[in-house]
């Protein structure tokens, strides 16, 4: 268990658990440059405004599919697939379920993974908690393996305690997974951080759970109907 504290605006902590996509990776970055390397052939005469567009159905307007792979009624890469059918469609671009959409899905998978970096903020803040000896790790609402394939590819190997869907079952907002990570940090839940972009699943559940959440908005999305705390920033967290 850790017997160092350290000092945030949200009080002293004795750990930090993170969620990982948009939050320690710039996992929007990753999916929208890959989609328009693999459908650019697709969509030649799309200019800039348009790829925005494109890039926003697939990465914001098209997240019920991703519910439904989180209960159980898609594979990860069915979800994306119809998420990629859906972003196409909106351009007139109809893929047809053979060999088509095997080949755009394939060149996505391949190529998204080289396109994930941490945020420039993620690094120094890691810095400040090994040196203080505050144990972190991550939560996040996906399966482990492939998470922790993402942070190593990432260069984030030092996120080394990791929470999945599939460790309990569980998805956020259940509290089981975000008390799963604080177990595993050996912490107590008022103890700890947990720090992430969706201010439902992260900031909210978290605290639900008993841990002090913090939303971070990265974004810059308006804060006045949100009553917790908040950062724009990771650097925020350390004076």
């Amino acid at each position: 268990a850790s017997t160092s504290f350290l000092d945030t605006p949200f009080g002293a902590v004795r750990g930090i658990l993170f969620d990982i996509d948009d939050t320690l990776v710039d996992l929007e970055f990753s999916m929208t440059t890959a989609l328009r390397e693999v459908s650019e052939h697709l969509l030649p005469g799309l200019d800039q405004a348009g790829w925005e567009r494109f890039g926003r159905i697939f990465t914001h307007e098209t997240t019920h599919y991703y519910d439904r792979y989180l209960a159980g009624e898609l594979t990860f890469n069915e979800q994306r697939l119809l998420r990629g059918r859906a972003a196409l469609g909106h351009f007139g671009v109809e893929l047809d379920e053979g060999e088509q959409s095997h080949q755009w899905l394939a060149a996505y998978i391949e190529k998204q993974p080289a396109y994930v970096k941490p945020f420039p903020d993620v690094m120094p803040l890691l810095d400040v908690l090994d040196q203080a000896g505050i144990p972190y790790g991550a939560v996040s609402n996906n399966v482990h393996d492939y998470q922790r394939a993402k942070l190593d590819g990432a260069g984030l190997e030092r996120v080394r305690r990791l929470v999945g869907t599939d460790t309990l079952g569980v998805a956020k907002p259940d509290p089981a997974i975000y008390l799963e990570g604080v177990r595993l940090l050996g912490t107590a839940p008022a103890d700890t951080l947990y720090v992430g972009d969706n201010r439902l699943l992260d900031a909210e559940g978290s605290t639900a759970a008993g841990l002090v959440g913090v939303w971070l908005n990265r974004v810059g999305e308006p804060v006045a109907e949100f009553e917790g705390n908040s950062v724009s920033s990771l650097a925020e967290l350390v004076g």
